[in-house]
């Protein structure tokens, strides 16, 4: 029976099975030195599973739970009550019950205890489940705890457990309950301790949340509690609430709240003292368990008793460093507008192509900016670069540069200034200041040599396999960053965006006029993204005259199946159509800039929903009069821009300067897309050849299938592919972290103490409800707002305004039918606001938590020219 209950002291690291999160925590904080823990000991998971293992009814209700979603709300609701109710009603084994009497005549039958739940997928690393099942407090007498522990196990079936698991992906029936019986205290005050502040992170911030009576009170939400922030053994920060009420425990068992006297109210808790006295039991439990903790604490006479301590695992983890130095980060996937996770696989593929200094954390890249930052020269140049990119970057780095003390000032000389995001092309072309004279052939010969080196890469690489293809692709990365980073081409893209800059800022200044660049921008030529938009009309006109294809299409599920496709008359034509756009299009897709995601050559059904849009909202040669319209809006303005400048003192040398900008904007902003393009082109060749070589892995039994090699760094796989050897446990490893990182939000910018610095846009003279973002296409626009976060999800009617969290290139499609654009995440350069800029689209971007705080459905206003929304 010494497996069916554990005291505190008997529990090891081997018994989560059989203790839970909770249990096993608590038996290993008792043998903690200086740690004091209320005496107790679990009935381990195998008293619950002796106690449903017959139970029929239990069986048969858990069997139609399982077949539920997330959806489900009511039946989710029906069932497990009914799964509840089954619970509580089965006779405790008697084993149990004789296990219990003779552990309460040892701890003392006559006490109070707390019975508390204690499931295995629970204080996880990754998952907390904090809350998710019921505690008891203060049941007094044998029969009681009896009654409670079955209340304990049958609260592994509330809903909100039921919904967390099903969220989380765990299976109802492989999860099990200890329940731990712990010796009562009553504490004069209790509460909350974070080693890392909850709100900004900051491992080296530690944060205190106390109250009057039993914890209770705090975690129900009944009180207020007093906050205190405690970072180097000293309070720096200090919040006394008003506390009217506390609970406590009752003579007869059981809790009751009660009314605080006005003076006790306003008091403070702890004293200063007892403030960093606790200060330090955190630190301790948190270096024993080895990360942040999240820990309920009791005072009891002057002594701390700790009654729980569980991971925070809402922290966002910090990118990795070689030594102690204060660093600053910024993300990566904010300028990339791909703030998702990536596999390996893609980390390492982007890695290789940048000589910036890259951080991993999240399944995300930072650039370390810290020398950048350091030295007044290169700082001034990154702030002002960032600025434009995201003002929300920006003003969190000002924020940071204002303590002065985080970051040491070194002499310019002693910094080797590097650009945060090589491959971000207005970063690393910041040094460029290349004028370049009205010559239309620069642009056409770039494209050409790019073209030209695509071919070449795809006829020799079919060459190569093993360990040569491995060498042969780490030597044709060379040539794609020459691409990257090729003077010519930065200077363009620069030379355009100092253009369109110099236009917005005169028009304004001269004529009062916002936001000219932007519809100066429209149709311009060489915009391989935004004519990939158009191209896509142009399918939907083929596909049009045939009824028989468009309603085989409605109904894809999985994929396009040729051999069915073109036995329907108009098929072939329809195939052919799509075939040409993914030749040229199709190494594109959602977060591109990771090699692993499916490209629409891999699964070209993914195109079929804004195919059927395009023939549902659009009359036939869409495409044209839209790049048309677009064109004469330009030169119109063109035209206007000029006729109003010869008006003013020194008209004529204004219009001839600003002709001159136009001319730079129309010949060479479109050509701002291609450099990514030219990489994703790469990568896909890259990703085919590398496929080649999983199929091999697969054949001789090295990796289960093909997508495995994903869990993999280009390095890992290499010398998997050389030596035919893997501990596939790193798979399975890996695919269990990217599920975590799927659920965390990477910030902007993040300080080596884990500390996220959430930037503010400053903003006057703006409606009180105002949703505030960066205007970056100008115009005001009314409709109905698609909140959309998958582009396969989209189901747009033309002039809906789509809200999401970023866009790349692959939603380009979804642009010709929407009338104004709203993100979460972007800047003036990234590629929502350029191909917003070019069809004309009001665009509001870089707008905190808009997919929450805008519904879908909902009427809205975007003002693209003030950076901001209204709803209506």
């Amino acid at each position: 029976m010494r497996s069916l209950i554990l005291d505190f002291q008997e529990m090891n690291d081997s018994q989560l099975m059989l203790v839970g999160g909770k249990g096993l925590h608590l038996g290993k904080l008792s043998k903690l030195e200086g740690i004091q823990v209320p005496e107790g000991f679990c009935i381990t998971t195998i008293g619950y599973q002796q106690a449903i293992e017959q139970n029929e009814t239990y069986q048969a209700l858990l069997d139609r739970l399982t077949i539920l979603t997330v959806e489900d709300r009511e039946q989710i609701a029906e069932i497990s009550s009914a799964i509840r109710q089954s619970i509580k009603e089965v006779v405790l084994p008697s084993d149990v019950v004789n296990e219990v009497a003779r552990y309460l005549s040892l701890l003392g039958e006559e006490h109070a205890y707390a019975v508390r739940s204690s499931a295995t997928a629970e204080d996880l690393p990754h998952a907390s489940f904090a809350g998710q099942q019921d505690t008891y407090l203060n049941i007094i007498g044998q029969e009681a705890i009896l009654q409670h522990i079955s209340k304990c196990w049958a609260s592994l079936f509330t809903d909100r457990a039921v919904i967390y698991r099903m969220q989380n992906g765990f299976d109802h029936s492989q999860v099990y309950l200890s329940v731990i019986i712990q010796k009562m205290v009553f504490p004069q005050a209790s509460g909350i301790l974070f080693t890392a502040d909850p709100i900004t992170c900051n491992r080296k911030l530690l944060s205190i949340d106390a109250s009057y009576g039993l914890g209770e009170a705090l975690v129900s939400g009944l009180v207020s509690a007093d906050c205190y922030k405690v970072q180097d053994g000293q309070i720096v920060d200090k919040r006394i609430a008003v506390k009217k009420l506390a609970i406590y425990g009752r003579k007869e068992g059981g809790v009751e709240t009660q009314q605080l006297n006005s003076e006790q109210q306003k008091a403070q808790t702890l004293t200063e003292q007892q403030i960093l006295q606790l200060a330090r039991i955190g630190r301790q439990i948190e270096a024993y368990f080895g990360c942040p903790q999240d820990i309920e604490w009791c005072l009891v006479d002057g002594t701390f008793y700790i009654v729980q301590s569980r991971p925070i695992t809402t922290l966002y983890p910090i990118p990795e460093a070689d030594d102690q130095a204060n660093r600053v980060y910024v993300s990566v996937g904010h300028q990339q507008m791909m703030t998702d996770p990536m596999k390996p696989l893609g980390l390492s593929f982007f890695l290789l192509t940048t000589p910036a200094p890259m951080r991993k954390a999240g399944g995300r890249l930072f650039v370390d900016i810290t020398p950048m930052l350091a030295s007044p020269d290169s700082r001034e140049m990154l702030v002002n670069n960032l600025g434009q990119s995201d003002p929300l970057i920006k003003d969190a780095l000002m924020t940071i540069l204002e303590r002065r003390n985080f970051i040491t000032s070194v002499p310019n000389e002693k910094t080797t200034p590097t650009a945060p995001n090589a491959n971000n092309n207005e970063m690393a072309a910041a040094v460029f200041q290349n004028k370049f004279e009205h010559d239309s052939t620069i642009v056409s010969d770039l494209i050409k040599r790019h073209q030209t080196s695509i071919e070449e890469l795809k006829e020799v690489i079919q060459t190569k396999s093993g360990s040569a293809l491995f060498d042969f692709i780490l030597e044709d990365i060379q040539q794609l960053k020459k691409f990257l980073f090729d003077p010519q081409s930065l200077g363009v893209i620069m030379t355009a965006m100092n253009a369109s800059a110099w236009i917005n800022e005169n028009m304004n200044e001269w004529l009062g006029e916002k936001g000219a660049a932007d519809t100066i921008s429209q149709s311009v030529p060489n915009n391989i993204t935004s004519e990939m938009g158009l191209a896509l009309l142009d399918v939907a006109d083929v596909i049009r005259p045939y009824r028989d294809v468009i309603d085989y299409l409605q109904h894809v599920n999985v994929d396009i199946g040729e051999e069915e496709l073109v036995k329907i008359e108009g098929g072939q034509e329809s195939l052919d159509a799509i075939h040409a756009y993914l030749n040229k299009y199709g190494m594109r897709c959602a977060g591109e800039i990771d090699i692993t995601r499916t490209r629409w050559s891999e699964k070209p059904s993914t195109l079929v929903p804004m195919i059927l849009s395009n023939i549902k909202n659009f009359e036939p040669n869409a495409s044209k009069r839209k790049f048309e319209q677009g064109r004469v809006e330009a030169v119109n303005k063109e035209q206007e821009l000029l006729r109003r400048l010869k008006q003013l003192p020194h008209g004529e040398q204004k219009a001839e300067e600003t002709k001159q900008m136009i001319d730079l904007v129309r010949n060479f902003i479109g050509y701002r897309e291609y450099p990514k393009y030219s990489m994703v082109n790469r990568y896909f060749v890259y990703k085919q050849a590398l496929l080649k070589e999983a199929d091999r892995l697969v054949k001789a039994g090295i990796i289960v299938e093909k997508e495995d090699i994903y869990e993999l760094t280009f390095e890992e796989l290499h010398e998997v592919v050389r030596t035919h050897q893997l501990d596939y446990q790193i798979i399975s490893k890996r695919k269990d972290e990217y599920k975590v990182y799927e659920k965390l939000t990477p910030p902007r910018v993040i300080t080596s103490d884990g500390e996220i610095i959430a930037g503010k846009y400053k903003r006057e003279n703006l409606p009180a409800e105002a949703i505030i973002g960066l205007a970056v296409s100008s115009g005001v626009i009314e409709g109905r707002a698609r909140v959309i976060l998958h582009m396969e999800d989209a189901a747009l009617e033309e002039g809906d305004i789509l809200v999401t969290a970023f866009t790349d290139p692959s939603w380009t499609p979804l642009f010709v039918s929407i009338k104004g654009l709203v993100t979460e995440v972007g800047g003036l350069m990234t590629h929502g606001a350029v191909i917003a800029r070019e069809y004309g689209l009001p665009a509001v971007v870089g707008v905190e938590h808009a997919t929450k705080l805008i519904k879908d459905g909902q009427q809205i206003r975007v003002h693209g020219t003030e950076g901001y929304i209204e709803i209506l």
